[in-house]
């Protein structure tokens, strides 16, 4: 495993962003899903997902399983690795397990607001946006809606992953 900076990603990357609350059920609806969409990349692909629980653990077991190679981004304060909040730990731990690579991004994973900035990096970062999303449009807690927007203004192509059947649990995560 490598561990790369704020700085310097290369082509071809797939940021994958979307709904927390996803139902169990739903969260293997979504890595089924997105199994297959690196490999249908021109080029090797590497996805890049935000360490969590939700849709960036189902992604990271998706890339996984179909040999796409994964970045991992984890928090740091000043440099330093943060503790991921309680409900993300397990699924952060697994996620380090499954990684290519592990990229440092200085943010608060804590902070509604900051996630969300670190998400935009992923975006901007990538050459395909991956969104887990229902449509919904923002709602002040989850963001998923405006990193499509965001992707979409500039110029980054956007594919919604929705799988037929798939829900959210209605309990509202503060994570994007």
């Amino acid at each position: 495993m490598t561990t790369a900076g704020d700085d310097g990603t290369t082509g071809g990357n797939i940021a994958v962003v979307g709904h927390a609350d996803l139902t169990p059920a739903t969260l293997l609806l979504v890595e089924n899903a997105l199994r297959a969409r690196p490999a249908r990349r021109p080029a090797p692909a590497v996805a890049m997902v935000r360490t969590g629980a939700g849709t960036p653990l189902a992604s990271g077991r998706a890339a996984w399983a179909a040999g796409c190679p994964l970045a991992v981004v984890i928090p740091t304060r000043i440099g330093v690795p943060a503790m991921p909040p309680r409900r993300d730990r397990m699924a952060s731990g697994e996620l380090l397990t499954l990684a290519d690579e592990v990229r440092l991004l200085t943010y608060d994973p804590g902070d509604r607001d900051s996630c969300v900035g670190a998400d935009e990096r992923l975006v901007t970062a990538g050459c395909l946006l991956l969104a887990v999303w229902d449509g919904s449009p923002s709602n002040g807690r989850d963001a998923t809606a405006h990193l499509v927007t965001y992707a979409r203004a500039r110029g980054v192509p956007v594919e919604i992953v929705w799988p037929a059947g798939a829900a959210r649990d209605g309990e509202r995560s503060p994570r994007t």
